[in-house]
């Protein structure tokens, strides 16, 4: 009997350690401005989560996928572009999971008097976009189905706030963003889209990247807020009022831009599969090419389709 009681109480106390320790749990995500701690926040989808989620919110995919690398976050989310660029510059960490979209979300905005109308009047132009993300990506896209060189259209590295800023004075002839920052422009800055990243020039995946760190030290976490970011997701598509409505108080936006943000283009949780890493191998070569990746990677390599999954919770 005492041996009976010796067993329960240490499987009390193993119990009662083991759910401190989940409920001390805090999963540090990285988030871009309009991201997915708006989103849900709107779904309620944080709730009653067994983990502790701190959020940090970046401007851009680079400097998210910087504080990744100096361990300032366990997670973060980023375009297919910028993932390619800071896993090939050495960030040790994985895909976890993916969504995809149609691409339009991404596009090259000129001021309404432009003389840029179509895709062909951008050569010869600047276009101010940051480097290495989707943006960036999108101007090479246009670079490749023109037949141009990349000499044809000229960069400007800018965040971007700078970008913004630069299209204003005409220090820029273009600026190539994504999300918010496409949605402000036209409704705030009453900027005109010339091109976007449908038909086949983008593939619409954005991912959550984790450390590797993390993946090993915190998967249990990290499943709960994937399968419930894809809950989130699902739940937006059928409820656009209401996430308009609380996107459009935690970006500090007006609700017609925090609608447009996601009327344009709405990413849907979909497992990582060998369409995904295909067309993540596609952005690679992309890069590649245009030397902005020195060599080639394998983008089966990149990703960890293990936590496939949680996107069914």
């Amino acid at each position: 009997m005492n041996t009976r009681r010796s067993l329960l109480a240490g499987l009390s106390a193993s119990f009662l350690i083991g759910s401190a320790r989940a409920q001390s749990m805090v999963l540090r995500v990285g988030d871009q401005k309009g991201g997915a701690q708006s989103l849900m926040k709107a779904a309620g989808a944080l709730a009653g989560m067994k983990s502790r989620v701190e959020w940090s919110q970046f401007s851009a995919a680079a400097p998210l996928l910087e504080a990744l690398n100096a361990d300032a976050i366990d997670c973060g989310f980023a375009g297919d572009a910028p993932t390619t660029f800071a896993l090939a510059a050495g960030v040790p960490a994985r895909i976890v999971s993916s969504t995809r979209a149609s691409g339009a979300s991404t596009a090259i905005t000129v001021p309404d008097g432009s003389p840029i109308r179509s895709m062909a009047d951008l050569k010869g132009r600047t276009v101010g976009t940051n480097r290495g993300s989707v943006g960036h990506s999108l101007v090479l896209a246009i670079i490749e189905a023109q037949g141009w060189t990349a000499s044809d259209i000229k960069i400007a590295n800018l965040l971007p706030s700078e970008a913004r800023a630069a299209l204003a004075i005409g220090a820029v002839d273009a600026w190539s963003s994504w999300g918010v920052y496409v949605a402000q422009a036209r409704l705030v800055d009453r900027a005109r889209i010339v091109v976007d990243g449908r038909n086949n020039l983008m593939t619409g995946l954005s991912y959550l990247v984790a450390s590797d760190t993390v993946i090993a030290q915190k998967r249990d976490a990290l499943l709960e807020f994937t399968g419930r970011l894809a809950t989130a997701r699902r739940w937006a598509a059928t409820h656009q009022d209401e996430y308009a409505a609380v996107l459009a108080t935690e970006v500090g936006v007006s609700s017609a831009v925090a609608r447009l943000i996601f009327e344009r283009d709405t990413p849907m949780p979909v497992p990582i599969d060998e369409q995904v890493i295909q067309d993540q191998q596609k952005t690679i070569d992309r890069y590649v090419a245009a030397r902005v990746v020195r060599s080639r990677l394998d983008a089966r390599r990149m990703f960890d389709a293990s936590f496939n999954g949680a996107i069914d919770l």
